[in-house]
C-alpha cells in the first residue's frame, strides 16, 4: 500500500473515530431516519409514455441501489409517482399537489418540455426544488425567474455544435432539417442554423412535426426532395424512428443524424434497417459496453449499464439522467441538513445549485448562474449498426 493512501486511510479512521467520541461525549444530534421522499411527474401514458416509462424503471433501479448501499445515513428514499398522461394542465396539477405535500423534498419531472414550462411559476411560488429531464434552455433560463428550476440532459447549443461538427466531418455541404414543432425543437432551429452557417452548410430546407405525429411521411418527402447530403432529425425518439423508416420508403440516399432527444432505446428493433449507419449525437453511457473502464466513473456507467440490462432486458439512453436525478437531490438533502424529520426544500435547492459530480450521464456542473448541469463533455458520437448503437469509430 503506498504511503498517501496509508494516511489518507489513516485520516479517514481518526475522523470517524473522532466524529464517534464527539456524538458519545455530548450525546451527539437525534440521527434523522425519515425517508427522503422524492416526487415524480411523469409520461406514464399518452404520446411520451415510452420515455416516461424509462424514466420510471431508472428511478425504481437507482432507489434500490441507493437504499441498499447504505450511503444514507440510514435513511431511505421513497417514490411518489404521478402519471401527467403526457398533458401540461394535469402535470401542473401534479405538481401543485406535490408541492403541498410537505413529505416532499424535491420533484423529477419528465421529458414533456410544455409540462415543465407550464409549470415554472408554480415550482417558484411554491419554492420546491425540481430537476426536469426536458430539454428544452427555457426550462432553466433566465435563472432568476427560475431559482428553484433545474435540468439535466443535453442543452441545445451542444447538441448543435457536435452535429455540425460530424456534417463538416463528413464534408457535407447541405442539409434537411426536421424538427419538432415545440420550444426544444425551435431552439434546436436557431442552434443548429447558427453552427451551420459558421462553416457554410446550407439548409435546403425545414419542415417541422407535433411531437404526437403518427405519420411524417409527407414532410421527409418535402425534405428528399431538396437532394439534401443528410437529413438532420431533430424529434423525440418515436418521430426519429418514423422518420427513419419514411426516409427509406423515399428512396433517400443521403446520411441521417440525430440529435440527443432523438434517442431511446439501445437496439433499434422495427427501425433497425432504416437507421443502418446512421449517426447519433448522445451521451457515452448509452454504448459504455463498448468502452474500456479506464476511470471510477466509467465503471460505475458500465454498472449502471449492466444492472438495468440485467432488470428490464434492454437499455435505455435517458434512463441515466433520471438516475442522476435522484443521485443529486439525495446527495443535496444529506448535505442540507436540518432538524431530523424536516424537510429543508431551500436548503435542498442551495446545495443542487453548487453540485457537481461524475454523474452516469457524464460530467454534470450546476453553478449559480447555469442550472443546466450537463457538461458539453458529456457527448460523443454514435453509429447504428446491425440494429444497436455503437460508439462511433
Amino acid at each position: 500500500m503506498s504511503p498517501i493512501r496509508s494516511a489518507t486511510i489513516a485520516a479517514l479512521a481518526s475522523a470517524v473515530v473522532a466524529t464517534t467520541l464527539t456524538g458519545c461525549q455530548f450525546g451527539g444530534a437525534e440521527q434523522d431516519t425519515s425517508p427522503i421522499v422524492i416526487a415524480a411527474d411523469l409520461e406514464l401514458s399518452g404520446a411520451a409514455a415510452p420515455v416516461g416509462r424509462a424514466y420510471q424503471r431508472a428511478l425504481e433501479l437507482k432507489r434500490d441501489q441507493l437504499n441498499s448501499s447504505g450511503a444514507l445515513n440510514g435513511r431511505r428514499i421513497k417514490l411518489e409517482f404521478k402519471d401527467n398522461r403526457s398533458d401540461a394542465a394535469e402535470s401542473l396539477r401534479n405538481i401543485s399537489d406535490f408541492s403541498s405535500d410537505s413529505r416532499v423534498s424535491a420533484i423529477i419531472m419528465g421529458g414533456c418540455n410544455e409540462c415543465a414550462l407550464g409549470a415554472v411559476g408554480t415550482i417558484n411560488e411554491n419554492k420546491i426544488p425540481t430537476i426536469a429531464l426536458a430539454a428544452s434552455g427555457a426550462i432553466v433560463s433566465p435563472v432568476t425567474d427560475r431559482r428553484y428550476v433545474f435540468k439535466l440532459g443535453p442543452n441545445a447549443a451542444d447538441s448543435a455544435a457536435a452535429l455540425t461538427t460530424e456534417l463538416r466531418r463528413k464534408g457535407l455541404r447541405k442539409v434537411g432539417l426536421l424538427y419538432s414543432g415545440d420550444d426544444y425543437g425551435r431552439e434546436g432551429v436557431a442552434a443548429l442554423e447558427k453552427e451551420l452557417d459558421k462553416v457554410s452548410i446550407k439548409v435546403t430546407r425545414k419542415e417541422s412535426v407535433k411531437t404526437t405525429d403518427t405519420d411524417v411521411s409527407q414532410q421527409v418527402r418535402r425534405l428528399a426532395g431538396g437532394k439534401p447530403g443528410a437529413l438532420v432529425i431533430w424529434t423525440p425518439p418515436e418521430q426519429a424512428a418514423l422518420a427513419a423508416t419514411s426516409a427509406q420508403q423515399a428512396a433517400f440516399t443521403g446520411s441521417l443524424f440525430f440529435d440527443p432527444g432523438a434517442a431511446g432505446d439501445l437496439f433499434l428493433g422495427a427501425s433497425a434497417r432504416a437507421t443502418e449507419k446512421a449517426t447519433l449525437i448522445f451521451t457515452q453511457t448509452m454504448v459504455i459496453d463498448d468502452v474500456i473502464a479506464t476511470t471510477p466513473a466509467k465503471a460505475a456507467r458500465r454498472q449502471w449499464f449492466q444492472d438495468y440490462t440485467a432488470r428490464f432486458g434492454g437499455y435505455n439512453g435517458s434512463s441515466s439522467f433520471a438516475a442522476d436525478a435522484i443521485q443529486l437531490i439525495a446527495d443535496a438533502e444529506l448535505r442540507a441538513g436540518g432538524p431530523a424529520g424536516q424537510v429543508d426544500r431551500n436548503g435542498i435547492r442551495d446545495v443542487l445549485e453548487t453540485s457537481q459530480m461524475d454523474g452516469l450521464s457524464g460530467p454534470i456542473r450546476m453553478t449559480p448562474d447555469n442550472h443546466s448541469g450537463l457538461m458539453p463533455q458529456a457527448l460523443t458520437t454514435l453509429v447504428a449498426r446491425n440494429g444497436r448503437w455503437r460508439l462511433a469509430g
